[in-house]
C-alpha cells in the first residue's frame, strides 16, 4: 500500500513544512522519493553545547517539526514556562493492550505533555491499543507487511507516511516486533521503548511480558522496575534513558510483579513522554543521555 494512499484514507491532509537553514543548527536532511510519493521533511538537531556545573559538556536533543509552541504548562498545581518550544507530534507502537500508550494519550489530553498522539502503528490490527485508537480517531497504521497480513506497510512506506504525518517521536509501548533498520535511520536518537525490567538485566530477545517477571523472580533479584531506552537496531540494547527501581517482594508472583512494575512504567513513561516534548534530554559528551531538571534545569537525573 503506498503510503499516500494510505494517508488519504485515514483523512490526514499535513501541510509540508520548509525549513530555512539557520546557522547556529547542525542538521541532518532526509528525504523519500517514489513513482508515487515526492516530499522532503526535514528534521534537526540544535548542538548548541552548555556545561554543567560539574564541567560536562552538554548537548541538547531539541527536535524541531510541528508548528505551536509552548508558552505555559500547569502540572501539580505550578506554572512552568519555557518560550519557543513546538508542540511534539507521536506515533506510538503497540502490540497488545496498549495501557503505556493510554496513559501517555490521556496525560496529551490533559495537558501534561506538550504533544499529540498523532499516530498508532500496530502489527495486530485487532488488539486493545489499536482498538482505542480507533475510538479515539487516531490513526491507526499496520506495520509489518506479512503473509497474514498483506496491507501491512513496507518499512519505506513507514517512514514515508510518518514524515506524512511530520512525527516528531516514536514511543514503542508493548510492541514486539524488531524496528527495521530502515526506521531507525529515518529517526536518530528519536525512538523509544520501555521493558519491563532493569536493563541491561532480563533483557533481550524472548524477554518480554510475564517472562521477564519469571525470570527476575527465579534468579533471586531483589529488586527490578521497568527501564526507557533509546532503540537501536537490537533488542534492548540503546542508551538508557531513565530507569524506576521497585522492590520484589519474598512471596511475590510474576503477575503482583508484573503488576507492581507496570504501575511505575504508566508514571514514568508519562515523565519521560513530558521531557521528550519539553526538550529537556540532554546528552552528555561521552554519549549518556540525561533528563533536565524542569525546576531545576542545572540538575539531571
Amino acid at each position: 500500500m503506498e503510503a499516500k494512499a494510505l494517508l488519504s484514507s485515514l483523512s490526514t491532509n499535513s501541510a509540508l513544512p520548509s525549513f530555512q537553514k539557520n546557522s547556529l543548527l547542525s542538521y541532518d536532511c532526509f528525504s523519500y522519493h517514489s513513482s508515487t510519493v515526492n516530499f522532503h521533511n526535514y528534521l534537526w538537531f540544535k548542538t548548541l553545547q552548555s556545561t554543567s556545573p560539574q564541567g560536562i559538556k552538554l548537548k541538547p536533543l531539541q527536535c524541531v517539526n510541528s508548528k505551536e509552541r509552548l508558552e505555559t504548562i500547569v502540572f501539580e498545581n505550578k506554572e512552568y514556562k519555557k518560550p519557543d518550544i513546538k508542540k511534539k507530534k507521536l506515533a506510538v507502537f503497540v502490540s497488545g493492550g496498549g495501557s503505556n500508550f493510554k496513559s501517555i494519550h490521556q496525560a496529551c489530553l490533559q495537558g501534561l505533555v506538550f504533544g499529540d498522539v498523532v499516530a498508532v502503528v500496530t502489527n495486530k490490527q485487532d488488539c486493545g491499543g489499536a482498538e482505542y485508537a480507533r475510538d479515539k480517531e487516531i490513526p491507526v497504521v499496520l506495520f509489518p507487511r506479512t503473509k497474514d497480513e498483506p496491507h501491512g506497510l513496507s518499512p519505506s512506506d513507514l517512514v514515508a507516511a510518518l514524515r506524512e504525518l511530520e512525527v516528531d517521536f516514536i514511543l514503542l509501548a508493548g510492541y514486539l516486533k524488531l524496528i527495521p533498520a530502515e526506521l531507525i535511520r529515518a529517526y536518530p536518537r528519536c525512538i523509544f521503548n520501555i521493558h519491563p525490567s532493569l536493563l541491561p538485566a532480563f533483557g533481550g530477545k524472548g524477554y518480554y511480558g510475564m517472562k521477564v517477571h519469571k525470570a527476575v523472580i527465579a534468579s533471586g533479584a531483589r529488586y527490578s522496575g521497568p527501564t526507557i531506552h533509546f532503540v537501536d537496531e537490537h533488542y534492548d540494547t540503546g542508551r538508557i534513558l531513565a530507569q524506576r527501581v521497585v522492590p520484589v517482594l519474598a512471596d511475590d508472583t510474576a503477575e503482583e510483579l508484573a503488576a507492581r512494575v507496570l504501575r511505575e512504567e504508566h508514571r514514568l513513561y508519562v515523565e519521560v513522554t513530558m521531557a521528550l516534548c519539553e526538550e529537556r534530554i540532554i546528552w552528555r559528551e561521552d554519549g549518556v543521555p540525561l533528563i533536565q531538571s524542569r525546576e531545576n534545569p542545572s540538575e539531571y537525573s
